[in-house]
């Protein structure tokens, strides 16, 4: 109502000034007031604008309230807005805008989905001679050698995974599959993958999980995110003897999974940003190699599975991060069930 009468503004102002003209001319012409017939004349002229404004306000009721309410579902974006010429070629011109739009995006979806296609066979292309050239590093007789050639086939290796899950989340909903997993398997799994990440700075994992801990989660992902969650926390750790502690706890009905470092933290006013695309913090420009993405895909892959994710840190003590199942299974052994406070919590 309100769009329609700022639409009929000027009109309602043009015959105001049309009504208060004629009287002035006749009071300026020296006749002295207008006779009551020229009131009847405006009045007249009045009612017949009312019946106007009432008839365009019916024939075009559904534009405007149309207009006033641009967020509609698509199936209400294409009902018709009425008869009146000046509504047939609004809803036209939606139609037209509406069918580009649906073609741009879907020209859009199957640009994307070639490129997640081609990035996907350039990471299993690039698996066969990773895997080669991590055979022949075997051979190599100088350890110090050997060991640095590992650890960037390591790097290397990583780098690529982080590429073609990055490229799946697009289609995460075809890549998945829900189960009751015990819980310390990924995580032993995680370890294994980046044992030579420890070794070399010298951390040490401390394991305190339930072997019969259980929860519902896809493996293959959980052992992602904690494989970039623990490279974060082993390359942030400065200082030889430090740990990263790995336990489980009870929330409630939820289990909870804790990473806790001992390394340099996270700057306080960064805390809210961490889990953005592309965000390094004060830390993160400290280390050159650090992209900004792991903790955002560790947020995203666990919206997708529906766990929450919490971090706390302060620096020079360390970061925590918990993962929080919403659905747990029967706990084995005693770990340590305390809940912790988050500083910051994403769920």
């Amino acid at each position: 109502m309100k769009l329609f009468w700022r639409d009929q503004l000027p009109l309602l102002l043009f015959f105001a000034l049309q009504a208060l003209l004629i009287p002035l001319l006749y009071w300026m012409s020296g006749e002295g007031r207008p006779p009551a017939i020229m009131l009847y004349g405006v009045l007249l002229s009045s009612a017949v604008l009312g019946a106007y404004l009432l008839y365009r306000y019916v024939s075009l009721r559904r534009m405007y309230r149309r207009l006033t309410r641009p967020s509609v579902p698509r199936s209400e974006r294409l009902e018709t807005l009425g008869e009146a010429p000046l509504a047939e070629a609004v809803a036209g011109l939606i139609a037209v805008y509406d069918r580009e739009y649906e073609e741009e995006l879907a020209e859009r979806r199957s640009r994307a989905e070639r490129q997640s296609t081609f990035i996907g066979r350039w990471v299993h292309q690039m698996k066969t001679p990773l895997s080669v050239l991590q055979l022949s590093a075997r051979e190599i007789e100088d350890e110090d050698l050997a060991d640095s050639l590992h650890e960037e086939l390591d790097r290397l290796r990583q780098g690529l995974e982080m590429v073609i899950y990055t490229s799946r989340l697009e289609r995460f909903e075809q890549d998945f599959a829900v189960e009751r997993a015990r819980l310390v398997l990924p995580v032993r799994e995680a370890l294994a993958e980046h044992r030579r990440l420890f070794i070399k700075r010298r951390v040490s994992p401390r394991i305190e999980i339930g072997e019969n801990d259980e929860v519902y989660t896809d493996a293959k992902w959980l052992r992602f995110i904690l494989g970039q969650i623990l490279t974060n926390s082993v390359n942030y750790t400065e200082g030889e003897g430090k740990q990263v502690l790995i336990r489980a706890f009870r929330r409630g009905p939820h289990l909870a999974l804790e990473i806790r470092d001992e390394g340099i933290g996270i700057a306080r006013e960064d805390l809210n940003r961490v889990f953005n695309p592309y965000f390094t913090g004060q830390r993160g420009r400290q280390y050159k190699e650090s992209t900004g993405m792991g903790l955002y895909l560790v947020s995203e892959v666990c919206r997708h599975l529906g766990h929450g994710v919490e971090l706390e840190s302060e620096p020079g003590v360390g970061t925590t991060i918990r993962i929080v199942f919403r659905e747990a299974g029967p706990s084995g052994t005693e770990t340590d069930r305390r809940e912790p406070n988050a500083a910051l919590t994403k769920m």
